[in-house]
């Protein structure tokens, strides 16, 4: 838990670092920045739970990799429509509301990301005897 705790906090920084950089840096619109930001974050977050987190569990596989980028898929729908109620329904449209509603949006998607991964995606190597 610990391992993934790391590689999900650097994840959360690169997705708000990207997010803030073409919110507000580069003027983009608030649902683009949102979705690109975390497709970034998964890409990172996927070569740290590969490497780091779950380097003892099964080899890498397509089987892995698309389980990976399936589930991490359904993560970044369910943290965008999050952060689109946030935004959008909730009024949180400044640049604090905005890294407020992206934080709960991150939150509630990341306990969905870490059963998946955990059970299915990076599966516990089982040892014969």
């Amino acid at each position: 838990m610990v391992k993934f705790g790391a590689v999900g906090g650097s994840g959360i920084a690169v997705n708000f670092l990207v997010f803030n950089l073409l919110l507000y840096g580069l003027k983009w619109a608030p649902m683009a920045a949102t979705v690109i930001a975390s497709c970034v974050a998964m890409g990172s977050n996927y070569l740290g739970f590969r490497f780091f987190a779950y380097r003892d569990r099964a080899s890498r596989t397509r089987r892995q990799i698309a389980l990976f980028f399936a589930f991490s898929g359904i993560g970044v729908i369910m943290e965008s429509a999050l952060f689109y109620i946030g935004y959008h329904g909730l009024g949180m449209d400044t640049p604090l509301g905005s890294n407020l509603a992206k934080a709960l949006s991150i939150v509630l998607a990341s306990a969905f990301r870490f059963l998946v991964y955990r059970t299915w995606v990076f599966e516990q190597v089982k040892h014969s005897r």
